[in-house]
């Protein structure tokens, strides 16, 4: 299974927001979409499962483009997680986590609906939640139950739009542990916008940096250097070896820093030749 987005583009109200985007993602792969506030990443997921249309472009999964399968086919085939949502209706954790299987079958589930559902919320580790109303739930484990909802349709391609924010630190690592899980041993393809670079450093096979709705760089976690970082960023970080993985270490906006180099060398005594 193949994601493929070719010369994707978007705007809103004629101000371009991603431009020329170019991606694959093969199945069992986990490419993280990093890039500053505004840089077009929620939007780019919204164009690859349809919420948004582009201008122009491709988006296909296996070939098949997205533009041209229905809105059962595309919710099969793709599942997405929000960032947040707000305003949900009283519903328990096993009716929010089973709404996943409508693209399925309709309103009205079936055995194997409920045989799944239950399956997630076992691997999930909230099957003792199953009857507890949502809106009791801490953030960890609503994002568990946005989560299983976004697994228990068994989909080709998972995008997740900031899965570990507002999370406690457990909380982030169970979340994405459990990602990287389902990619794995479902094959599926996935995309997951982060802000912690350091996760995606851990968790992701492959990097796509987004900066100003352009692909500024993409390739293993490795491309992430101080270089890069600020390029990307307008921050200066070191980037250390950690346990065959990668650690960034944020260190100050470029140009503040910029400026306390200059300040510095202006307050150095001039030379002077005896």
């Amino acid at each position: 299974m193949t994601l493929t987005i070719a010369d994707l583009r978007f705007s809103y109200d004629a101000e371009p927001v991603l431009s020329a985007v170019d991606l694959s993602v093969e199945s069992g792969e986990l490419l993280g979409l990093l890039g500053p506030n505004g840089s077009g990443k929620s939007t780019l997921l919204q164009c690859l499962n349809g919420i948004l249309e582009p201008d122009a472009g491709t988006v296909r999964i296996d070939g098949d483009p997205v533009a041209k399968l229905t809105s059962d086919e595309r919710a099969r085939r793709c599942s997405y997680v929000p960032q947040a949502e707000s305003g949900a209706f009283p519903a328990t954790v096993f009716e929010t986590v089973m709404q996943g299987r409508r693209p399925h079958g309709g309103w009205s589930p079936s055995a194997r609906d409920r045989e799944a559902t239950a399956s997630v919320l076992d691997r999930l580790d909230i099957g003792n939640l199953a009857d507890r109303q949502v809106s009791e739930l801490s953030g960890g484990q609503r994002q568990k139950v946005r989560l299983g909802r976004a697994l228990v349709g068994d989909p080709s391609v998972t995008l997740l739009d900031e899965p570990t924010s507002a999370l406690d630190l457990r909380h982030q690592l169970e979340v994405m542990d459990l990602v990287v899980e389902h990619i794995r041993a479902s094959e599926v393809a996935g995309i997951v916008a982060i802000h912690d670079l350091n996760l995606a450093a851990r968790y992701c096979d492959r990097i796509a940096l987004l900066a100003d709705g352009e692909i500024h760089a993409v390739g293993p976690p490795e491309v992430l250097t101080p270089e890069t970082i600020r390029t990307v960023y307008g921050v200066e970080a070191s980037v250390r070896g950690h346990r065959d993985r990668q650690l960034i270490v944020p260190e100050a906006p470029a140009e503040k820093t910029h400026t306390a180099e200059q300040s510095a060398r202006q307050r150095q005594p001039a030379s002077t030749d005896d």
